[in-house]
């Protein structure tokens, strides 16, 4: 089998440090063609639907991207920027907020870059990039703060995937969550206060994660438990009483039971309770995305108004604003740890050219192709 090496190889190259963020994913256009190819894709993971193979794939061709990807596709086009979708807008603006602070710490000599999970750009091609860049040593960061099987794994999986393919494979770690890792939490907080004060502070805050099958959290998937920890930690940054927040979870699919209690269910309830007024934050969340812009803010924003709500403020996710950058820089700088950043200074690169020189002279007197 061939493995995929690096163009031209000199051995003199200067040894480079990649950081790689990677988020859910996005179709590549908001159109039904393009929503096919992408739930395909995302639909066929085994970590995100556990159903037996066989099975599954008679319901996925048979019936969900034969009526799927049309309404989804109109989802996406209320949704699109002429950029591209909001999830990849995000992430580019977050890897370059990155890159220009690591930049600035430790100049070239550490590559930043993004890939998605699903569709484009591809975590295959962002790797190979930065191996053609002489990235030897890489650290990934799924931009999923809480650990799930269903995304944080399936992460896991494409990358070592396409480890199985390459000829020379980088030192790597990988961060699995950061659910209380307190820059995050401070970030999340300072962003709500900033909301607050420019829309008011409503009568209870609403903190929606994406959800799960509840069998997942029998099997021993953290996410649930973590999902509350990030509620209660910030929260408690926020001077919160129990009864002035509540988490709940959102975008289920199909007809077993998921992680309760549902958002929508949730926001169709509150009025009745006498709670008439409602902040909305989805923490879990690191970019807007499909399942905030139309999901939260447009179909479950309707959903409370026509029950008896009164205001609806939907605080949009951390993005890359200033606050979450800072917060993830200091995620990947304790995690490069014990990690010698290359120098990139003339002298040094000079000096290992001379080297690795002088070393295939002695070891292969006369060629210069290697």
């Amino acid at each position: 089998m061939p493995y995929n090496g690096i163009d031209n190889y000199r051995h003199n190259e200067p040894d480079r440090l990649g950081v790689l963020i990677t988020n859910l994913g996005t179709p590549d256009a908001p159109t039904t063609p393009a929503l096919r190819k992408y739930l395909a894709e995302f639909l066929w993971d085994p970590r995100v639907v556990e159903v037996p193979r066989p099975l599954w794939w008679l319901i996925l061709h048979g019936v969900i991207l034969r009526i799927r990807p049309r309404k989804s596709a109109e989802a996406y086009a209320g949704v699109w920027e002429k950029d591209g979708s909001p999830l990849l807008i995000h992430t580019a603006k977050q890897a370059e907020g990155i890159r220009e602070a690591m930049k600035q710490r430790f100049g070239t000599n550490v590559v930043v870059g993004f890939a998605m999970r699903y569709g484009n750009p591809s975590i295959p091609r962002v790797l190979d990039e930065m191996q053609q860049q002489g990235v030897r040593k890489l650290l990934v960061l799924p931009l999923y703060p809480q650990y799930s099987a269903s995304t944080t794994a399936s992460t896991f999986d494409a990358i070592a995937k396409d480890f199985t393919r390459r000829r020379w494979l980088p030192d790597f770690r990988f961060i699995s969550h950061y659910q209380d890792f307190p820059p995050y939490i401070e970030a999340m907080a300072r962003h709500i206060e900033s909301h607050w004060a420019e829309h008011g502070r409503k009568e209870k805050l609403i903190l929606s994660y994406h959800g799960v099958p509840l069998k997942y959290l029998l099997k021993g998937d953290p996410y649930h438990c973590e999902c509350h920890k990030t509620s209660r930690l910030l929260a408690e940054r926020l001077g919160l009483g129990k009864d002035q927040y509540m988490t709940t979870f959102q975008s289920r699919f199909g007809r077993e039971e998921w992680l309760q209690p549902y958002t929508d269910e949730t926001l169709k309830a509150l009025p009745g309770k006498g709670v008439k007024s409602i902040d909305v934050f989805c923490p879990g969340f690191s970019a807007d995305c499909l399942e905030t812009i139309e999901e939260i803010n447009e179909e479950n924003r309707d959903y409370f108004m026509a029950a008896g709500g009164e205001s609806f403020s939907y605080i949009p996710c951390l993005n890359a604003t200033p606050g979450h950058i800072d917060a993830l820089v200091q995620l990947v700088e304790d995690n490069l740890q014990g990690w010698a950043i290359p120098e990139n200074s003339p002298e040094s690169l000079e000096q290992r050219a001379r080297l690795a020189e002088e070393r295939k002279q002695a070891t292969f007197p006369g060629r210069s192709d290697i």
